[in-house]
């Protein structure tokens, strides 16, 4: 993200991005942290209440790598939510636990699809004051426009299937239990490769050309609404 906009020589499109980067690391991350712990709550599940994690304070969520990725490169995580779905009054744990993996990115979707409306709220008011772009609304468009990509990115990198993010929970529901937990004794070492390979641009390629998918559909459907 922000490598890219260096390249670009845009100062302010670089301050936006800073901006919209810091938006979410503290507060967008911690909606999506706060989910699972909800959702995880709402099915009987105290720990993540218990461990401080129901809660937006960002403090409680940030992630160092997690963040500086978000920076760089516009993929990240936060601090995984601790749950225990043994604890969760529903009988199929597995589903509980797929439900607690979607609540994070779905949050992002839907701050992605909002960020998309306002942005296009913002451009049509200015349409209607004659279409000239100020300082102020080419601000404003510039913000929203980095936190759609950025929550949709957020969205689309943590379904990725290995641990820790969402995706290695959801993966959960569908593998013997032996199988996962023999992927997860090489989280370390995964979440390692993966941090390598969106450094290098090999794994960014496939997550943008998904979130260019969702980010493309959420522009169509506004664009044909104004």
């Amino acid at each position: 993200m922000l490598l890219d906009l260096i390249r670009g020589g845009n100062a302010l499109s670089i301050f936006m991005g800073v901006c919209v980067s810091a938006f979410v690391v503290f507060c967008v991350m911690p909606i999506h942290e706060y989910a699972h712990a909800l959702v995880a709550t709402k099915l009987g599940d105290q720990t993540a209440r218990l461990s401080g994690r129901l809660t937006l304070n960002p403090m409680a969520h940030i992630s160092p790598w997690g963040a500086i990725m978000i920076l760089l490169v516009g993929f990240g995580y936060a601090k995984p939510v601790p749950v225990n779905v043994r604890n969760t009054k529903m009988k199929n744990k597995k589903l509980a636990m797929a439900l607690i993996a979607l609540a994070g990115p779905l949050s992002n979707l839907i701050i992605g699809f909002l960020s998309v409306m306002v942005r296009y709220i913002i451009l049509v008011a200015a349409s209607k004051r004659g279409g000239e772009m100020t300082t102020a609304i080419f601000a404003l468009n510039v913000f929203f426009q980095y936190s759609a990509i950025i929550n949709i990115n957020l969205a689309v990198f943590n379904l990725i299937p290995i641990p820790p993010l969402d995706g290695s929970r959801i993966l959960f529901a569908i593998l013997p239990n032996k199988f996962y937990f023999g992927i997860m004794k090489y989280e370390r070492y995964i979440m390692a490769a993966m941090f390598l390979l969106l450094l290098t641009g090999v794994l960014t390629t496939p997550l943008s050309y998904l979130s260019n998918l969702i980010y493309n559909a959420f522009n169509q459907l506004f664009y044909s609404i104004f």
